[in-house]
């Protein structure tokens, strides 16, 4: 297949983007490498992808409709998947209408090209934070009307927009809600990653809450395997990608992280956020149902990974921008 990936530079995209690769498939990557964080740690992850012989990169911003255009006239696409978004919810909070250009028209803009140019299928990436106020396990047929961030907002318009398109024009759509990705190079704005770089700096660590607040984390790994699953045909199609286990406090993140790190951390307790979450689980049967799929890499395995990968570019990564 020849895919369109949206957002390669990000740390789902690349790690989506290396298996699609290593499956044989060829890979149109696109990414406007923008400085909401440090761009080094997007070549970190793009420059690998960038010396494989079937990927092509173009440097495109989804909110730019014409340079979307000329890309769909010169390259003919089997499938597009559209990992390409403003993430975090409080910086969504203070910079409303970049969230909504590109998660929302920027959707629109790639559904409308490929109505136009007979590409039929799409895998959208969507958000846990659509659950808002849902008790859990949240399963993909409880309303999700309520958001409570601009984040999620801009992509529930995405998810509406595809729904319209699928009943409009036949386009297959696969719906993917991801719960709390980790892993290495990971987002610097994610908890994690952060927790990560203060404790073993000893820099107090900011905690909006008391830590009790719950995630349901999933590995890199695995939300990139679901993510190609999704290319299956299934019409239109919302499903989950969570870790589908108990969820976790940040507390007990930060437990684990202090023994594989052998360090104490120091932490500094905000008020907690309007715009957040207290706790987050995923249902997952409708992803083993229709795609076969279920989390592989449990938390400590895959918050090893993401330490070791920190020890080893550790002095590269003291020099990065976190804001």
């Amino acid at each position: 297949m020849n895919i369109l990936v949206t957002g390669v530079a990000g740390f789902i995209g690349a790690r989506t983007c290396e298996f699609l690769l290593d499956a044989g498939h060829h890979v149109v990557g696109i990414d406007n490498l923008n400085d909401y964080y440090d761009v080094r740690l997007k070549h970190h992850r793009l420059d690998p992808l960038k010396k494989r012989e079937k990927f092509l990169f173009f440097k495109i911003d989804l909110e730019h409709k014409d340079a979307l255009d000329v890309l769909f006239m010169h390259h003919k696409f089997d499938a597009v998947i559209n990992l390409g978004a403003r993430a975090g919810v409080r910086y969504s909070v203070e910079n409303p209408y970049v969230y909504m250009m590109t998660n929302a028209q920027g959707t629109l803009h790639l559904l409308e090209n490929m109505r136009h140019h007979g590409v039929k299928k799409m895998v959208l990436a969507s958000t846990s934070s659509l659950y808002a106020g849902q008790p859990t396990p949240f399963s993909e047929d409880l309303p999700v009307n309520t958001p409570i961030s601009t984040y999620a907002a801009s992509k529930k318009a995405a998810e509406v927009l595809a729904y319209g398109y699928h009943h409009l024009f036949d386009l297959d759509i696969s719906v993917l809600r991801y719960f709390t990705v980790f892993g290495p190079a990971g987002r610097p704005d994610m908890s994690i990653y952060r927790f990560i770089k203060w404790i073993d700096e000893g820099t107090p660590l900011e905690i909006f809450g008391d830590g009790s607040q719950c995630r349901d984390f999933t590995y890199v790994d695995d939300i990139a395997r679901g993510t190609i699953l999704g290319l299956k045909p299934l019409g239109y199609e919302v499903i989950n990608l969570g870790g589908g286990r108990k969820p976790v406090t940040m507390n007990a993140v930060i437990g684990m992280l202090e023994r594989m790190l052998g360090k104490k951390a120091v932490c500094v307790h905000k008020p907690f956020h309007k715009a957040d979450i207290n706790e987050t689980a995923a249902a997952i049967e409708k992803a083993g149902r229709l795609l076969g799929w279920k989390a592989e890499v449990d938390l400590e395995t895959g918050l090893q990974r993401t330490v070791d990968w920190y020890l080893v570019n550790r002095e590269w990564v003291k020099t990065l921008r976190f804001e």
